[in-house]
């Protein structure tokens, strides 16, 4: 084995060792390693306040929380019974429907 052969062998293996790495990137990127609605937290919708401040409507197991959050600390402002079973069934929440909530929300104070 001469040097051209074995710079061939280690630059084969340089590539090889890339393409596995990008292909790595790719899926993690892309989302493919991701398991459906395994994820005990779910973000039901958001409302900015400002430049880093917003409100947000969160799923954790049974409770659906009322979270204010800004770029130094995240509170509590309102914990809601579970929704009911019809619009779980919904795929996607509109933006109305977290309006109308955090209106609701808002008027009871």
């Amino acid at each position: 084995m001469n040097e051209t052969d074995v710079l061939r062998l280690i630059v084969s293996l340089i590539f090889i060792v890339m393409l596995i790495l990008a292909g790595a990137w790719l899926t993690r990127r892309s989302g493919w390693l991701r398991t459906g609605d395994a994820q005990a937290i779910k973000i039901l919708g958001s409302q900015s306040l400002g430049a880093k401040s917003f409100v947000a409507l969160v799923q954790v197991e049974d409770a659906r929380l009322v979270l204010g959050i800004t770029s130094t600390q995240i509170s509590l402002l309102h914990t809601l019974p579970p929704a009911d079973p019809a619009a779980a069934t919904q795929t996607s929440i509109p933006a109305s429907g977290f309006a109308a909530t955090l209106g609701k929300i808002m008027k009871a104070r």
